[in-house]
């Protein structure tokens, strides 16, 4: 006679096979997902930005409407993703947010983080890295928005005053780039260079992504085994007049400024540096 645990074994071929059907759909809709994507992409960076620019003269509200296009578009992008089942999120705290002229600065564990903070954070620019500026699909885009060339150069610090005197909100990831696998946050100096010299306050969101997709190094292919909950939490300011005194140089508050975000980054999502 079969024993008892027999009719609980014959359900592990079918627990097997629903799973090798859901990360196949996850990973085909994963894919059809950022073909949309770059489709969408492409007609606005080869057609939709340069008509704009040529029907809309003024500079400002030419910027305005690119603004409200990429976040209009990037918040598209989000809600098909989660329509389709292939991740959740939540927002935390974002009424902070309703201000204007805003540092705002996050941890960057997954490709996609800029897409939630540029869909969410409303009238919100970038600093982004020089090569997207001299890309022929993304070029059109970012100068049509007015975002930030991040050229190592000095007008980085006056470009970003710039923005923010006119209250834009500008968004920083102090990495520079994805967060390596083994989750060890190291910053860059660009953010508290610009706090410290700007006299600007940093408003900090703190991303966590379980469990971490798209992470440095990893393929769009490689789904992980559940879709991903992302979780984007805005923080209390961070005060900078704290990090610098009178009678010191500047380079020595940026420095105290930097040790003290990559202890915060650290601290405050654990998660971060789960594999």
């Amino acid at each position: 006679m079969p024993s008892a645990s027999q009719p609980g074994t014959q359900t592990q071929p079918r627990r097997f096979v629903f799973t090798k059907l859901d990360r196949g759909w996850r990973r085909f809709a994963t894919g059809l997902s950022f073909f949309l994507f770059g489709t969408v992409g492409l007609f606005l960076g080869v057609v939709y930005f340069p008509a704009l620019r040529l029907f809309v003269q003024q500079t400002e509200r030419r910027a305005n409407i690119a603004r409200r296009t990429i976040a209009w578009t990037f918040r598209l992008f989000v809600g098909i993703m989660r329509g389709l089942r292939l991740l959740d999120y939540e927002l935390l705290g974002f009424a902070k947010l309703n201000r204007k002229g805003l540092v705002v600065i996050a941890n960057h564990p997954s490709l996609i983080d800029t897409v939630f903070l540029l869909g969410f954070v409303q009238n919100s620019i970038a600093v982004v890295d020089d090569g997207l500026f001299r890309n022929s699909f993304t070029g059109a885009p970012l100068r049509a928005a007015g975002f930030i060339r991040n050229d190592a150069g000095a007008t980085v610090l006056d470009d970003c005053v710039a923005a923010l005197d006119a209250g834009l909100n500008v968004v920083i990831f102090p990495e520079g780039t994805r967060t390596p696998r083994h989750g060890t946050v190291k910053l860059k100096r660009g953010v508290a260079n610009i706090a410290i010299r700007a006299e600007r306050n940093l408003t900090p969101i703190i991303i966590q992504c379980s469990p971490r997709t798209l992470m440095k190094g990893e393929k769009w292919w490689q789904i992980p085994e559940r879709p991903p909950h992302y979780t984007f939490a805005v923080g209390d300011d961070i005060a900078v007049h704290a990090f610098s005194s009178h009678d010191e140089s500047p380079a020595l508050a940026v420095r105290r400024l930097t040790a003290y975000l990559e202890q915060y980054f650290t601290t405050q999502s654990p998660a971060h540096a789960i594999s």
